[in-house]
């Protein structure tokens, strides 16, 4: 059995369906933040296996800048989660207008 480049696509499907049906049934902020990264790899993994099954380079680079954006991302994506974790212990998404000025 050859695993093909439609295997990793099936594989990225499956894994960006299910970080999207969590990110929109969750309402606990870190769950949902687990969720987004999870979608964010699935997509790495398109470019990745695209990149590969091409002969071209440009997947691989576009993984890096996604890298880049998702390591921003965790820093103040986390940042947040804590802030409003420390504020009210059972917050969840519809809580965010209290942090509002």
């Amino acid at each position: 059995m050859v695993v093909t480049t439609s295997w990793y696509l099936t594989l990225a499907a499956i894994l960006f369906s299910m970080g999207a049906v969590g990110l929109l049934t969750r309402r606990n902020p870190l769950i949902m933040f687990m969720c987004v990264e999870l979608m964010l790899n699935a997509v790495n993994l398109t470019f990745v296996s695209l990149g590969t099954d091409l002969g071209d380079l440009s997947g691989q680079l576009a993984v890096f800048f996604v890298l880049v954006v998702a390591a921003a991302e965790v820093v103040v994506g986390l940042a947040i989660i804590v802030a409003i974790t420390r504020r009210r212990q059972g917050a969840t998404a519809d809580d965010l207008s209290v942090l509002g000025g």
